[in-house]
């Protein structure tokens, strides 16, 4: 049975930032302490975005060890990285610059790369060796971070796309329905492998699709992509504001 999702619920700005900082740098402490490293795979957006920058503050700065973490990206628009809609772009500025993390820490998705299957693949063997895991098997991360958006997708798996189908590889080429079309996406099954998933929410402009994703009314809301992401054996937390939960009838 996949885990029942941990919905922690924090005030709106400022304080959702640090609440999510403090979680992370808990997750990481026990990576380290069991692995030596600690594998998170960023995402794009402005919530998260917000959550980098709280990361770089000299409150938390000091207290994480950034020497002993590896970046990696949850998905990527096809883009090169200089390219404003960039999610390495945007780390790059946001997160990677402020702390002087080294660049063998980061491992970036080639989104400007011309063909976006063989960007894909490279990107999964990229995976495997940092894990050391051979296929059929699942690499395992320790952590990723996923957006939400009112759609319902998350990473760049859209709804009735042939990226939620994927049942093999590791990383897929998705299909956005508006915008940069063509993406590069962990798929459901690396996801569901992960050891944390953690939604980063925020925003009364997401509490229409929060309350589909966790009050499902239908099978069309958990048919939703943000759904079908349910954990086998690792931890799925939900980070959320104020805003965010206003349609929920129920308190988590």
């Amino acid at each position: 049975m996949p885990v029942k999702p941990n919905i922690r619920i924090a005030r709106d700005g400022q304080d959702w930032a640090r609440d999510a900082a403090a979680l992370i740098h808990r997750i990481s402490e026990q990576a380290i302490q069991s692995n030596g490293r600690f594998l998170v795979a960023l995402s794009g957006g402005s919530t998260p975005k917000t959550l980098y920058k709280t990361l770089t503050a000299p409150e938390w700065k000091g207290q994480f060890k950034w020497s002993k973490i590896l970046f990696l990206f949850g998905d990527e628009r096809c883009t090169p990285p200089e390219h404003p809609e960039s999610n390495f772009g945007m780390a790059q500025v946001a997160l990677f610059q402020p702390l002087g993390i080294r660049p063998d820490h980061i491992y970036r998705m080639r989104g400007e790369h011309q063909d976006p299957v063989s960007a894909a693949q490279e990107y999964e063997e990229t995976l495997r060796s940092l894990t050391q895991c051979a296929a059929p098997e699942l690499p395992r991360i320790d952590l990723i971070l996923l957006g939400l958006g009112e759609d319902g997708h998350t990473a760049s798996l859209f709804p009735g796309t042939a990226a939620l189908q994927e049942q093999i590889r590791v990383v897929t080429v998705g299909q956005a329905l508006k915008g940069i079309r063509d993406r590069l996406t962990l798929t459901l099954g690396v996801i569901n492998r992960a050891t944390v998933v953690l939604f980063l929410v925020t925003g009364s402009g997401k509490a229409p699709v929060v309350r589909a994703i966790l009050e499902p009314q239908s099978a069309a809301d958990r048919a939703l992509p943000a759904a079908l992401v349910a954990p086998e054996a690792g931890q799925l937390i939900w980070m959320l504001d104020h805003s965010a939960t206003a349609q929920l009838t129920i308190r988590h």
